[in-house]
């Protein structure tokens, strides 16, 4: 199963970004996007942030992770 997660940019060098969940952070390739800043929201899959994401939905769907207890 493949699980793509929404998550909080914190931090862009360059081509890599830093992104934050529940206190978790992590780097991810921005390769597939442009111009990402810090504070935007992005899907983030395989390493790879693919989408951007509006921060209203990404709570919604952060929410529904939580509702089948993903532990997000």
């Amino acid at each position: 199963m493949c699980l793509a997660v929404p998550m909080r940019v914190v931090d862009v060098q360059g081509d890599l970004g830093t992104v934050e969940l529940g206190g978790l952070k992590r780097q991810v390739g921005l390769q597939l996007l442009d111009h990402v800043r810090a504070g935007e929201y992005v899907i983030v899959h395989a390493g790879f942030a693919i989408q951007r994401l509006d921060e209203e939905d990404a709570k919604k769907t952060l929410e529904l992770f939580k509702s089948v207890e993903l532990g997000f």
